[in-house]
């Protein structure tokens, strides 16, 4: 048995809500295994909310749409290229001894999460993403910021997704990490169906403002930045 995160959409702020789910876990990397597990951990999860949609968000999904939405495969198109989610997150770090590693764009998701220097530059201080300074805190508010307006640059899979209103990712384990895209998912279809998505996309002060509640004028969002 093992227990697992679902994240359900929610109307108000924070937009997503977290419960603990237990499951007969099936070890193993393969993608069968896997599956199994997700599988499980939905079967009872209905059990007790059975009038939700769920879907496993990962590259391990049973559902075309849940594997497009792993981060290693949302893709981000700027004018002159495209980068999957991971990447952009991961070359965005930025160290006390190094960072952000541009580089890190034009590898593979797996090799950008794995580079070694991501581990040996010392502590993370802050992330910079196109010229832009971000905050470590709230914890996960980069992460959501950047996988948020990823998939709502994919007009396509925002409009399927809200047709869910519960994610999963079988891949993520609350213990050892911070970041998961089956939050982030559950938060953007919140902020959609309750018509707040564009209004929390204006700029960074406004997602803060919207789905963390944190009350932080342009001024002070930018002495915020600075100071890092």
């Amino acid at each position: 048995m093992a227990t697992r995160p679902v994240y359900i959409s929610e109307h108000i702020s924070p937009y997503v809500n977290e419960c603990f789910i237990d499951f007969d876990f099936f070890p193993g990397f393969s993608v069968a295994q896997k599956q199994r597990s997700f599988l499980s951990l939905h079967e009872n999860f209905l059990k007790e909310y059975h009038e939700y949609k769920v879907l496993e968000i990962s590259s391990k999904s049973n559902i075309k749409l849940g594997a497009l939405l792993s981060a290693f495969n949302l893709m981000i198109t700027t004018t002159n290229r495209s980068f999957p989610v991971e990447n952009a997150f991961q070359s965005s770090k930025v160290f006390e001894r190094g960072g952000p590693y541009i580089d890190l764009l034009d590898k593979s998701p797996k090799e950008a999460k794995k580079d070694e220097r991501l581990k040996n530059s010392g502590r993370l201080v802050a992330f910079k993403y196109f010229n832009n300074l971000y905050p470590l805190n709230p914890i996960d508010y980069f992460y959501n910021w950047l996988y948020i307006n990823a998939l709502n640059l994919n007009t396509e899979l925002a409009k399927e997704i809200v047709k869910y209103d519960a994610f999963t990712d079988i891949e993520f384990n609350p213990q050892k990490s911070i970041n998961c895209q089956a939050r982030s998912v559950a938060i953007f279809v919140g902020l959609s169906k309750s018509n707040m998505l564009d209004e929390a996309l204006k700029s960074q002060r406004d997602f803060l403002r919207i789905v963390y509640r944190k009350q932080i004028d342009d001024k002070d969002y930018e002495q915020l930045t600075f100071d890092l």
